[in-house]
């Protein structure tokens, strides 16, 4: 008897393997964890995808330019992604050509990014530089708040995370206190706890009592200190406005990453952000940062993104620095062609289709009364309305984003050109 049920349990575990086994093929083919990009199609993708509990799918058609150049990133992503404790795999369909897979998962731009967490599409809106993507999508497999028991731990838990996030850490504080706006703002920011620290922590992240919420942002050698109240609305607070360092630079993946962010726009307008006088004025914004964090401060240089800073009418005739404050108001997207592309606009022109309430150039003398006044007539309405176009618009959405967004573009500008700005009186 007993040998009968031995038998019968090893014969279990065989079908057992079997079955895992039959779950990673298709067609024949093996499927493999070795960081190379997967070549998916019509007659595996099923498989691939319920093979893998995370999977990053890209989109795209052989003869978009874009596509072409996203594909080295994520060769040189693939390994290190496959590599982590829980591996993130990356494959590639060829929409253009399989169009019921195109059509199956709303593809309708080139290159499209979805990543499928245990067999679910979520739209991918993060960095596409190897590197950065790699950050990026290491959050998806990581806890939503990680607990950290030791020095030692902290200090290679933020070495770990990066500069590309904030980093929350919890002094004192219990894991379910932020547990709920972790998972709310996961894809945004890294979350922790420090149950046991010495006194070396509190003195390297300057803060002397318990419980502190410390956020850093490595990149910008900035933190922020918040000892409550730890209220779910106080809190949310904090980490909302500190999801952004005091001055942020403006670029491309940067205003992606505003895109869920309601607060109005502080923009200030450069020549060069590498000059030593665009600098000082940096210093000044992170100063008028801190007293009006209901607004999102950024700044741009032309030498760094011309046609960007062209939109809002500086150029190099321009007298620089130009300040701005930028609504992102789509309130004419209300006619039934419009409206068709909503989604469209969301994601990738809210940037454009705008209001612009109040200008102002800065002189060099005395720029943090000329940005304290700005601000001061700003909240007080003292603007008036008049019409700008953006006719570089286009160019540089042409060169970032997909095709399908150029169309519509070219349909805003041509027919709406829907682009506001407010002068200050």
């Amino acid at each position: 008897m007993k040998k009968e049920t031995s038998m019968l349990l090893q014969l279990q575990l065989v079908v057992l393997l079997q079955i895992t086994a039959l779950a990673s093929w298709s067609s024949g083919e093996r499927w493999s964890v070795d960081g190379k990009v997967l070549e998916l199609d019509e007659s595996n993708f099923d498989s691939a995808i319920s093979a893998f509990d995370h999977i990053l799918v890209d989109f795209y058609a052989p003869w978009c330019g874009h596509c072409k150049r996203l594909s080295p990133q994520l060769d040189l992503a693939g390994p290190v992604l496959a590599a982590l404790k829980e591996p993130i795999v990356i494959a590639k369909v060829n929409a253009d050509k399989f169009t019921r897979l195109a059509s199956k998962y709303d593809i309708d731009g080139f290159p499209t990014l979805k990543l499928f967490v245990h067999g679910v599409p979520l739209e991918y809106n993060g960095p596409r530089k190897a590197d950065l993507l790699v950050r990026y999508l290491k959050k998806f497999v990581a806890p939503d708040v990680s607990i950290l028991d030791s020095d030692s731990v902290i200090s290679n838990f933020v070495e770990a995370a990066g500069t590309y996030f904030p980093i929350y850490i919890g002094f004192g504080l219990n894991e379910s206190v932020i547990s709920e706006l972790a998972i709310k703002y996961k894809k945004k920011a890294w979350f922790s706890v420090a149950k046991d620290f010495s006194e070396n922590m509190m003195v390297k992240y300057d803060f002397d009592k318990v419980p502190a919420l410390v956020v850093l942002h490595p990149s910008y050698t900035e933190q922020s200190i918040f000892y409550g109240p730890f209220e779910a609305e106080f809190l949310e607070d904090f980490i909302k406005q500190n999801l952004f360092p005091l001055a942020l630079p403006i670029t491309y993946d940067t205003l992606k990453s505003l895109e869920d962010d309601e607060r109005k726009i502080v923009l200030t307008i450069v020549e060069d952000e590498g000059e030593e006088k665009s600098k000082k004025l940096i210093k000044i914004l992170k100063s008028a940062a801190s007293a009006n964090r209901d607004l999102v401060f950024g700044y741009v240089g032309i030498k760094q993104w011309e046609d960007f800073a062209d939109t809002f009418g500086a150029n190099k005739k321009t007298k620089l620095p130009k300040m701005v404050v930028w609504n992102r108001n789509e309130d004419f997207l209300t006619s039934e062609v419009a409206s068709s592309f909503e989604k469209v606009v969301r994601d990738f022109l809210w940037g454009n289709l705008t209001d612009v309430i109040g200008s102002e150039s800065i002189d060099e003398e005395d720029q943090a009364s000329q940005v304290s006044r700005f601000l001061e007539g700003y909240r007080e309405g003292r603007t008036i309305e008049t019409r700008i176009s953006g006719p570089s618009v286009l160019g540089f959405i042409n060169s970032l984003i997909g095709i399908k967004t150029v169309y519509l573009i070219v349909f805003v500008v041509g027919g709406y050109h829907a682009y506001t700005n407010h002068q200050r009186r």
